[in-house]
């Protein structure tokens, strides 16, 4: 199956937090190129980024 958007506005709302996130930490993040990433920093970003939603559900409960 092809990777596709099943909702296209949710790409957008994905790499604005991306965006967010990577800066609240301090990463370099620019055009979605992570090359300038370590793998750590990364994994770290993906961990804020989900524990962030973790609150959003929380909150919603």
């Amino acid at each position: 199956m092809p990777n596709r958007n099943v909702i296209p506005e949710a790409r957008e709302a994905l790499d604005r937090f991306k965006y967010e996130i990577a800066e609240e930490t301090g990463f370099p993040l620019k055009s979605n190129d992570y090359s300038k990433m370590t793998s750590y920093q990364y994994g770290y970003m993906v961990k804020k980024m989900i524990e962030e939603q973790e609150k959003q559900i929380m909150k919603r409960s």
